[in-house]
């Protein structure tokens, strides 16, 4: 189930007034909740991580000229249809979605970064919106991270005009572009990468990074930040994100990388709603320690505390013990498994399930 289709069942569950306000960190369904509170959906054919059309979206409010670009939506690995391309992957969908929000005339960007194909450094974003990436010959490097172990030069005369537009990061990985917590070594092999194509992949980013810092004084666009970043914009936290989109994000877009669930609660005006209410309900698939790192409820939880509001949590299973829950800031948490344990039934039969646990939670709670 989407986050908005989970919230619809739970305030139908509730019996008393509710207000949904489905939400994100940043990776998958980050567009669709920033259209299911208000934002208009745009959709384009861009380019998707095979170089095969797609058909992506990304939301846009015209009163804020802010547009929520998904990099899941045109580079994630759901468009890889027939399996994993480690080497040869790309951004360039991403790209081409940040390309016709700025001609649309979007003044602030936000990026939500997650679920990437692809492992290139975030070259695709970039040759998306002008930059041209040249071997020693002065030909334009073909697709893929792999290919970025030719480059000579970064051509940027060609690039779209971003004077004007602020661009914000939503992501909670923290990992640099290199190195044994890097981009190819800790996520290419969740792509397919082999430790064979890992190499390939690290020298390529490698390359980049050494290029782009050389050729275009990337130390000197950190120097106006007091944090001590080692290696540049490369050694950055976030960096990493998404096969190294972060790095393109710093080092073209001299963007800023925000906590993806926090920075999106804020887009979405969370702190405005959670003032009148009594209990704030949040939810994820799987409850675990993956949860605890940043993901979206317990940065709902955080917000929550400062307005003083309790917090429970629906989810398919748990493996949370009620001490970590608590402090994580969630009170209580019901999972679909303790009605049903055959996890397939589970999600067969999720809304029904899910409407049986919000009645629980309403007598519990309410």
């Amino acid at each position: 189930m989407t986050a908005a289709e989970v919230a619809s069942v739970v305030a139908a569950g509730l019996g008393v007034p509710a207000v949904e306000l489905p939400v994100a960190d940043g990776g998958d369904g980050t567009v669709d909740a920033a259209v299911a509170c208000g934002f208009t959906r745009i959709t384009k054919e861009v380019t998707g991580p095979t170089g095969e059309p797609v058909t992506a979206s990304y939301a846009w409010r015209e009163s804020a000229a802010t547009a929520v670009v998904e990099l899941a939506e045109a580079s994630g690995l759901r468009r890889l249809p027939g399996g994993p391309r480690p080497l040869t992957a790309t951004s360039r969908g991403t790209g081409e979605l940040i390309a016709d929000a700025v001609r649309r005339g979007a003044t602030r960007v936000v990026l939500g970064l997650g679920g990437s194909a692809s492992t290139d450094g975030g070259a695709g974003l970039a040759q998306a919106l002008g930059a041209r990436l040249l071997d020693d010959s002065g030909q334009d490097l073909p697709p893929g991270g792999a290919a970025l172990r030719d480059l000579a030069r970064i051509d940027l005369s060609g690039f779209i005009d971003v004077a004007g537009v602020e661009f914000v990061v939503a992501s909670d990985v923290d990992n640099p572009l290199l190195g044994p917590h890097g981009a190819a070594a800790v996520y290419g092999p969740q792509k397919g990468a082999t430790p064979e194509d890992v190499a390939v992949l690290e020298s390529a980013l490698s390359r980049l990074a050494a290029v782009a810092t050389q050729t275009h004084g990337l130390m000197g666009a950190v120097e106006h930040d007091d944090r001590p970043r080692p290696m540049g914009v490369a050694g950055a936290p976030g960096a990493g994100a998404a096969g190294g989109v972060g790095f393109a994000a710093l080092a073209f877009l001299h963007a800023e990388i925000r906590p993806g669930i926090e920075y999106l609660l804020d887009l979405l005006g969370f702190g405005e709603l959670v003032k009148d209410a009594r209990l704030v309900i949040t939810g994820e698939g799987s409850l675990d320690e993956q949860s605890l790192r940043g993901k979206a409820p317990v940065g709902v939880a955080q917000a929550a505390a400062k307005a003083g509001v309790p917090v429970v949590a629906v989810c398919g299973r748990r493996t949370l013990t009620d001490d970590e829950l608590r402090a994580a800031g969630i009170e209580a948490a019901y999972a679909l498994t303790d009605l049903e344990p055959d996890p397939a039934r589970c999600m067969a039969e999720a809304a029904p399930l899910l409407d049986r646990l919000t009645r629980r939670l309403a007598a519990d709670h309410l």
